[in-house]
């Protein structure tokens, strides 16, 4: 080849590059690596309540524990301690994907600092409220962790699906009396502690709560169960069975059911039943 053909060839290549060649591209710079030296790797781990808040100390917080896959060995364990976080942001506030949702403002999560060697894979799990074991759910994840990459913002998000549903009327494991007019009353909050009412952030209307009360294993009366206008509590009246109809006690149990949302709970109490009122 001439060179002057030689020479045409190469600007236009420089001009106009071959189909498929797209020229350098941008990356984001490995960081430097000491192959043999364990790095410091940096994991936030955040329990939410599913569709609410950050589980924070009002509710006693969450237990989570890392575990290694490989070897079962517990790499990490403690617990997330802290606020619920902001309602406005977490609720209301629209975001792109990549923007952090519950570390925009202050929230309660758990911190750990790992010096890996090598890309390890773990099971995270979370257990909470720990302030409520009756409405305690668990959770878990599988994740690689990699030497070096810290998990920033939200850090890993694991939600625990469910209600704190406590009875509060009558009081639990006292007696009752037969034939007596007695109101149901029970409070039903999120796992993070959010009330849950009618026009709120954890609309009632949107949502299935009523009462049963048991006997054995039968359902002896089911209860509408209503907002009683204050807190989170709602209520129904309801009439004591007969001694003979119930003669060692009665369980008043309160079912909450979310099925949109994926949110399920029961709060439930056992009650001894008196044929007449004791003389004091």
């Amino acid at each position: 080849m001439s060179p002057f053909r030689l020479t045409l060839v190469l600007l236009s290549c420089l001009f106009f590059p071959p189909h498929g060649f797209s020229g350098p591209v941008d990356l984001a710079p490995l960081p430097p690596v000491q192959l043999t030296t364990p790095q410091p790797t940096k994991i936030i781990v955040r329990v939410v309540a599913h569709g609410a808040m950050v589980l924070g100390s009002d509710v006693g917080g969450a237990r989570i524990t890392i575990t290694d896959v490989a070897n079962g060995e517990v790499l990490a364990t403690g617990l997330q301690q802290g606020e619920a976080g902001d309602q406005n942001q977490i609720m209301r506030t629209p975001r792109m994907m990549d923007e952090p949702q519950y570390s925009a403002r202050a929230s309660a999560s758990f911190t750990t600092t790992l010096n890996l060697t090598h890309p390890t894979l773990v099971d995270i799990t979370a257990e909470g409220p720990l302030a409520y074991p009756a409405a305690a759910q668990r959770a878990s994840q599988r994740v690689w962790l990699i030497p070096g990459q810290d998990m920033t913002n939200d850090g890993l998000v694991l939600a625990l699906h469910g209600y704190i549903v406590q009875i509060e009327h009558p009081t639990p494991h006292k007696p009752l009396i037969a034939r007596d007019d007695v109101v149901l009353r029970a409070s039903i909050r999120t796992l993070s502690g959010s009330l849950v009412r009618p026009h709120g952030d954890w609309d009632s209307r949107k949502i299935h709560i009523y009462g049963e009360v048991r006997i054995g294993n039968r359902v002896h009366e089911r209860l509408q169960m209503f907002y009683s206008g204050r807190n989170a509590e709602f209520e129904a009246p309801f009439f004591v069975p007969l001694f003979n109809d119930a003669p060692n006690s009665l369980t008043l149990r309160v079912i909450v059911a979310d099925p949109a949302g994926g949110n399920f709970g029961i709060g439930d109490a056992t009650f001894p039943i008196l044929i007449e009122r004791p003389e004091y």
